[in-house]
């Protein structure tokens, strides 16, 4: 089989691996933001040519992997292999970014990326996307003239299940075939009225989604967002000082930030000046028209 190495890399010593890994990419290797069609036409790696990520408690000292997991995979595919299946049929493509000089980095998919080495698959399902760097957060805030800001995430609050009540419509071909998320009523209007006020849009999510699909996919409803911060949930288990750092300096650009929840509006002033709480007790098909009430409160009040 041309995926499955004829020598199992079955006594591979994961945690020198990666520390070697590391090691190599100090100084040499950092994320670069891949095209277009190679996101779309990239869908499997050599397992050598992804690296592991420094950020992730799967490379933490006082984490690192977790051996029983790598070890629950390793059963799984070698169980698959020898029946003649694919190892990862019934798995999610494993998330990198690309790399300069060469290669990806991991996002997602540690302790799979590490049992794939080690029973000896070469090549493994990848999906490429581009994230938001430090660097481009800077660009967005020193060429942003504006002082406020909205903060939405996408997983709990705009992106809504298929069988909810209060749904935009779902866009046209072509950009139906790319973009399958449903985003709750009114949120392209809620958009709108949020820049026409000079506010900044910034949307954040658990999930990794690529920085470019999603900025194009609001694009489709002809809105625009102004930042985008995906990964969150990732973030938050590593605690990594650099995302505490990166969301001050954004704090910090704003005098005041609208939190807006499905169920609140929240708006914090910097520098201890204070919060304002407004509840978005209505029906699904008026929550955006309720939250553009209560903006336009808040701005009549300024």
């Amino acid at each position: 089989m041309a995926n499955y190495s004829s020598n199992p890399l079955e006594n591979t010593d994961i945690s020198k691996y990666v520390a070697d890994d590391l090691k190599k990419q100090q100084g040499v290797y950092f994320p670069v933001r891949a095209g277009l069609l190679e996101r779309i036409f990239t869908n499997k790696a050599a397992c050598t040519e992804i690296h592991a990520n420094a950020d992730d408690l799967f490379t933490s000292s006082r984490v690192g992997p977790s051996y029983r997991i790598i070890g629950k995979y390793q059963q799984k595919f070698l169980e698959a292999m020898r029946i003649g299946q694919d190892p990862f049929q019934d798995q999610e493509p494993l998330l990198v970014e690309k790399l300069r000089p060469e290669g990806y980095r991991l996002l997602n998919g540690h302790h799979r990326w590490a049992a794939a080495m080690r029973v000896g698959i070469k090549r493994v399902p990848v999906r490429i996307i581009n994230v938001a760097t430090e660097s481009d957060i800077r660009k967005i805030l020193e060429r942003s003239t504006h002082d406020k800001r909205v903060a939405l995430d996408l997983d709990e609050v705009i992106f809504r299940p298929d069988d909810d009540p209060a749904l935009e419509k779902a866009l046209r071909f072509p950009n139906c075939l790319r973009y399958k998320q449903r985003i709750r009523l009114g949120t392209p209007a809620l958009f709108y009225a949020l820049s026409r006020h000079g506010y900044d849009i910034w949307v954040y999510a658990a999930n990794y989604y690529s920085i470019d699909d999603i900025r194009d996919f609001f694009k489709a409803y002809s809105v625009h967002v102004d930042g985008i911060i995906t990964g969150i949930a990732k973030k938050q288990e590593n605690n990594a000082a650099s995302d505490v750092s990166l969301e001050k300096m954004i704090a910090n650009k704003y005098s005041k930030t609208l939190h807006i929840d499905n169920d609140m509006v929240l708006l914090t002033r910097k520098n201890g000046g204070g919060f304002e709480e407004y509840e978005l007790d209505v029906a699904p098909e008026a929550w955006s028209k309720r939250v553009i009430e209560i903006l336009e409160e808040i701005e009549s009040h300024e």
